[in-house]
This record gives structure tokens, C-alpha cells and sequence, in this order.
């Protein structure tokens, strides 16, 4: 089994889950992405969104929420993503950079619209109260 090692941040706001979708994709992601070589959780987590979204997470703010595993999109079956999971402060306004084409609020119920690991997230989301 092949495994796509990623991180994602999880950020709500009014019961709903922040959601991301890649330029000639359809499906909706959380956004992150991979870390490169020698960098930490924070530091990857950090510049991803940064390059993605233009903000800047505050690394005291992090906090571990999870790990969520599922079938990568587009991929040979039996080639999982890993998807470690943080929250976390950030400072800036949310734009679509880089290869985003457009951001969203998520719940529950568009749970069919997104990736197999973004739905692993959103059942526990809504398990833990957290949204809609």
C-alpha cells in the first residue's frame, strides 16, 4: 500500500469547516498540503497555508486534532492519504493563491462533494459538535 503523507488545517467558523478546491479539480480538500524534506508539522503546515490561502497560522496556536486516513482521490486503489490534522490561529484575510482556485464553508451535509479523507473529517467534526 502506498501512503501520501499530508497536513491540513482545520479551521471553523459559525459551525462551519474552511474547505479548498484545487484549479481543474472538483472535489473539495482541506487545505495543506506535503511536507518537504527536514521541515516539521508547524513548518510545513505554515507555509502551505500561507502559500495557499495568504495567511499566516500562529504557531502557538497549533493544536493537534488528528489523523485521518482514507483511498487518495485519483489514485491506484490501495493508495491512502495520511491527513495530520491541526488547528489553529491566523493572522491575514483569506485569499485563493497558488493552485486554489476557490474556498468555501463547509458542513456536514456537502460531505459528498469533498475528498474521502476530508469526510473521515467531517464525520468527526459533526460527531464532536464542532459543525453542522
Amino acid at each position: 500500500m502506498h501512503e501520501i503523507d499530508k497536513l491540513a488545517w482545520l479551521h471553523i467558523k459559525d459551525k462551519q469547516l474552511l474547505g479548498a478546491r484545487s484549479k481543474g479539480k472538483s472535489a473539495w480538500y482541506l487545505p495543506g498540503g506535503k511536507r518537504e524534506d527536514g521541515e516539521s508539522d508547524p513548518q510545513a503546515l505554515i507555509r502551505e497555508i500561507r502559500e495557499e490561502l495568504s495567511v499566516d497560522l500562529l504557531p502557538a496556536s497549533l493544536e493537534y486534532a488528528g489523523v485521518f486516513a482514507a483511498q487518495a482521490d485519483g489514485r491506484p486503489e490501495g493508495t491512502q492519504v495520511r491527513m495530520t490534522c491541526y488547528f489553529a490561529d491566523f493572522t491575514g484575510s483569506i485569499d485563493a493563491a497558488a493552485e486554489i482556485e476557490e474556498v468555501t464553508w463547509l458542513t456536514h451535509a456537502d460531505k459528498a462533494k469533498c475528498s474521502a479523507t476530508a469526510r473521515r473529517v467531517l464525520d468527526w467534526l459533526k460527531a464532536e459538535g464542532r459543525i453542522e
